[in-house]
């Protein structure tokens, strides 16, 4: 990457959980550059460290500032574009910047998004850890206020200063009548699937 390496990106971090859902709806190719200098600010297989704020950085993987590595990079908003892989744990927007020197000499850095799998746990993307921005099976949620379904963490241990979880997504279908037998909440996912939930017993 040249110039760009090390230098400051306006990003944007989104840490986001379960979308929200409403009650009534009883609501990943290429080869990845090890050494994290490619032609694209954050492609596909490279690393950032990470900062405050919007100060993340492209490094080396094999860095020792090297944070969370990028599953995929796509173009454009994240609200049109293709979803994460379900292994994300946060997201990087990245907003259209006009440094004096990029990746391409252009002078131009396009918008877009980077799926972020961090380097070492945690890993709020998993299965149940009550974080990342899809929602998958073994994810657990609560309803808030307005109905709403939102991601906390399964374990009791980790639920205490959050929300208790009161249902688990045990599968994603592609309609209501698909969900298995048992389902007492359906999801309404961002892809257009469907979400089946079933309800926790009570501690």
């Amino acid at each position: 990457m040249g110039p760009l390496l090390g230098a400051v990106l306006a990003v944007g971090l989104l840490l986001t959980g379960c979308r929200p859902s409403s009650s009534t709806e009883a609501r990943d190719s290429g080869t990845a550059r090890p050494t994290g200098h490619g032609a694209v600010f954050l492609d596909r297989g490279e690393c950032s460290s990470r900062g405050r704020a919007s100060a993340f950085r492209e490094v080396a993987c094999t860095s020792g500032a090297a944070a969370a590595r990028v599953l995929a990079r796509h173009a454009g908003r994240q609200s049109r574009g293709p979803l994460c892989p379900a292994r994300t744990d946060f997201v990087l927007h990245i907003s259209e910047h006009r440094p004096d020197a990029d990746e391409d000499g252009d002078g131009a850095i396009p918008q877009g998004y980077a799926c972020m799998r961090n380097l070492r746990a945690p890993h709020p993307g998993d299965p149940g850890q009550g974080g990342g921005p899809r929602t998958v099976p073994g994810d657990c949620v609560y309803l808030a206020a307005g109905l709403q379904a939102r991601e906390t963490p399964c374990a009791a241990s980790r639920s205490g200063a959050a929300h208790r979880p009161e249902y688990e997504v045990t599968a994603t279908v592609g309609d209501r009548p698909s969900c298995p037998s048992g389902t007492a909440l359906y999801l309404r996912l961002p892809d257009h699937a469907t979400g089946c939930a079933r309800r926790l017993g009570k501690s």
